[in-house]
């Protein structure tokens, strides 16, 4: 029995060194060989941060392409979903509120066309990016507000496009901040 106690705290003590003192550290080495230092990517224009590629933001003028739902107001001190399921009335009401305001400002489209990213908020409630689908029904609108041609548009939301990682993994995206800011710059 002695044998086995003295085991179990040997194993306890590598464990602890391992996981509590030599991957932290070698992520944390890691991160910061990223872009950002390991503190996110900052979008730096005209020398002002105007904000994270990681993170989602909130833009309703109709200029602007519009981002997804955020079931925290994008506050990234607060990170966290909704908790309401598709059987809670309240929720309900929100997504069909989403949904008239999407069909609202942009005209030609129908409740069929509007993707799920365009009106449930993420997990987090901070995704920076919309499905290809959520930016292709509002080029209409974006274009006719900054009296631009259409094609224009859907050139920059192709340019924006993130492709699945190595062309198998996740769905093609586009981040939202980095589009409109491409957007100003026409």
């Amino acid at each position: 029995m002695k044998k086995y106690i003295i085991q179990s705290i040997r194993l306890t003590v590598v464990l602890l060194v391992l996981l509590c003192i030599v991957y932290p550290i070698s992520v944390a080495f890691i991160g910061k060989m990223a872009k950002g230092n390991g503190g996110g990517e900052k979008i730096i224009r005209n020398g002002k941060t105007v904000g994270y590629a990681l993170l989602g933001q909130s833009f309703s003028r109709p200029e602007y392409f519009w981002g997804r739902p955020s079931a925290v107001a994008y506050n990234a001190a607060g990170s966290a979903g909704s908790n309401k399921g598709p059987s809670n009335p309240d929720y309900l009401k929100e997504v069909q509120s989403r949904i008239d305001t999407l069909i609202k400002y942009n005209p030609g489209i129908k409740t069929s066309d509007i993707p799920a990213d365009m009106v449930t908020a993420s997990g987090s409630g901070l995704d920076p990016n919309i499905s290809e689908q959520g930016a292709a029904i509002q080029v209409a609108r974006v274009a006719k507000a900054r009296n631009v041609d259409e094609q224009k548009v859907k050139d920059l939301v192709a340019m924006n496009t993130l492709k699945p990682f190595l062309g198998l993994f996740g769905p093609s995206s586009v981040n939202v901040l980095k589009l409109n800011l491409d957007l100003d710059k026409l």
